[in-house]
């Protein structure tokens, strides 16, 4: 006769509160993982955002003053035909340049004459007889060179300081002049108080100097400049007035400074928008913060930014906390339905897999376009490169960037602007082959995957059928907008052999055709960057 055992108590109470605690477990588990992937997700396109505003400051300052440069190459040009002293000449010219509106920032333009010592009495005399009769040079005493302030425009400024300043007698001013003589080049100064600031409070500024040499001398070494030289034209800035008339808009939440050399600290602080003057430099508040070092004009300035709570508000996009809510009380809830449902359990295992998927899902998809996020589309360029290291095949790599999509955001709120990401993300669906890959890696910014090509100019093809389809007109809302997109092409393997190589080849070629205008494909091409057109015809 056989006996069954029958369940102890303990046994029983196992089988009662044991699946539940599982579940609950492991979905808490599976909720951080999501929340830490969404953690570091949302730091990496706070890293990308910071490093954009980063490059686009560097790039705004770098344009102005190549725009300063040229203004006093005209003047230098207009030398080359004409005499110092021709000062009729010379306000005519800078008049016609329209410094308010075309080069705001400028405080003046001024002439400086070179003149050895024998030759200062009868400069002085030369100047009384043009009209100048309080003409004398300063500051006095005897010095072997002498390079007085001759002219400034415009005039209404010029008065705040009278002509004949020697800018050669101070070290400052002295070293930006030699290094502009000796290398036939623009030059700036240090930080320095401008003389036709000298009311109030005196603010931070610096002065571009570019030398005129006589006509018809050899200047083709650093001797033979040095014989030539006759003077220099120069324009002198405030500093925060420069940075005020840079090309587009400080991003918000970022504390920015500019120091003179590559020694941040008080004494050397030329610009700070949201930054006190008496702070430490690199250590302010914030997530994120660097330090960058540019040449500008033959002179080292040093470059601070830092996040602040607005920036991170901005672009962080956290929902991790809505994550970690979420993964809880969907623990909770299977819990629950475990508990209530112990007699059938393969139904709660599998609506526990299903959430479990929903959650993996949310961790490898972008959470507005529903494309591929970095992660998963990182894994199937891996995929792709054993694919293509097996089968000696090809296949590219290409970087798409929105031009001009923070003016949309701006005028039509970001609600308009998540619209038009998910129909651009639509488009690009679309326009892509089966076997091809799309993904958003934040803001802006797309990544496409084109499996299998058989070279560049497969490659293109598909590159320019995806910039016209996405410049085709919207209408979202009652809104009729456009948008254009620049992109970058990398091919394997001629322009990497891993993904981070392929990437790097890929962006720069975006950055590339960002440069070139915007609204462009540019092919990688060996580390080289080409315009697609160009491309072709390699």
């Amino acid at each position: 006769m056989t006996h069954r055992l029958r369940p102890t108590p303990t046994m029983a109470a196992l089988r009662l509160f044991l699946p539940p605690w599982i579940i609950l477990i492991a979905m808490l588990g599976v909720t951080w993982l999501v929340w830490d992937h969404e953690r570091q997700s949302i730091h990496k396109e706070l890293r990308s955002q910071f490093d954009f505003a980063l490059r686009d400051t560097v790039s705004r300052i770098e344009q102005r003053i190549t725009a300063y440069e040229q203004m006093l190459r005209g003047v230098q040009s207009l030398l080359a035909t004409t005499d110092l002293k021709n000062r009729q000449a010379i306000h005519d010219y800078v008049e016609t340049l329209q410094l308010d509106a075309n080069f705001s920032g400028i405080q003046v333009v001024g002439v400086i004459e070179r003149l050895p010592s024998v030759q200062k009495a009868a400069h002085i005399a030369a100047m009384h007889r043009i009209g100048l009769a309080d003409y004398t040079i300063h500051p006095e005493g005897n010095r072997e060179t002498y390079a007085p302030v001759i002219q400034r425009e415009p005039e209404i400024r010029s008065r705040h300081a009278p002509l004949g300043l020697d800018p050669w007698a101070d070290p400052v001013r002295r070293q930006a002049m030699e290094k502009a003589c000796d290398s036939g080049m623009p030059a700036i100064t240090g930080k320095v108080q401008l003389a036709v600031d000298n009311e109030g409070d005196p603010k931070p500024g610096f002065v571009m100097y570019l030398p005129v040499f006589a006509q018809g001398q050899p200047r083709d070494s650093v001797a033979q400049r040095r014989a030539s030289l006759i003077g220099w034209v120069y324009a002198s800035f405030l500093m925060q007035d420069f940075m005020a008339s840079l090309y587009g808009n400080e991003v918000d939440g970022l504390a920015f400074a500019i120091y003179d050399d590559a020694i941040p600290n008080a004494a050397t602080l030329m610009y700070a928008n949201d930054i006190p003057p008496s702070a430490p430099p690199l250590l302010i508040r914030g997530g994120l913060s660097t330090k960058e070092y540019m040449v500008v004009a033959g002179h080292t300035w040093t470059l601070t930014l830092a996040t602040q709570d607005e920036f991170e508000a901005r672009f962080g996009r956290n929902i991790s906390f809505v994550i970690a809510v979420t993964g809880i009380g969907l623990s909770l809830a299977m819990a629950l339905l475990t508990w209530f449902m112990i007699n059938g359990r393969a139904r709660a295992l599998r609506l526990a897999a299903g959430m479990t998927e929903e959650l993996r899902h949310m961790a490898q998809h972008d959470p507005l376009t529903g494309l591929p996020n970095r992660t998963l589309f990182s894994d199937r360029v891996q995929h792709e490169l054993a694919h293509a290291k097996r089968q000696a095949g090809h296949f590219a790599l290409v970087f798409l960037d929105l031009d001009h999509f923070k003016p949309i955001n701006d005028n039509y709120g970001h609600a308009i602007g998540d619209i038009l990401l998910q129909q651009v993300a639509k488009r690009l669906q679309r326009a892509l082959r089966a076997s091809d890959t799309v993904g958003r890696i934040g803001g802006d910014e797309f990544v496409l995957l084109l499996a299998e090509v058989s070279g560049a100019d497969a490659a293109l093809a598909l590159a320019e059928k995806i910039r016209h389809e996405i410049a085709r007109p919207y209408s979202i809302n009652g809104q009729d907008l456009t948008i254009s997109c620049s992109l970058g092409v990398a091919l394997y393997p001629n322009d990497g052999d891993d993904e981070i190589s392929l990437t790097k080849s890929a962006d720069d070629a975006m950055y590339q055709a960002k440069d070139g205008g915007r609204n462009s494909v540019c092919l990688a091409l060996g580390g080289a960057t080409v315009d697609a057109n160009e491309a072709l015809k390699v």
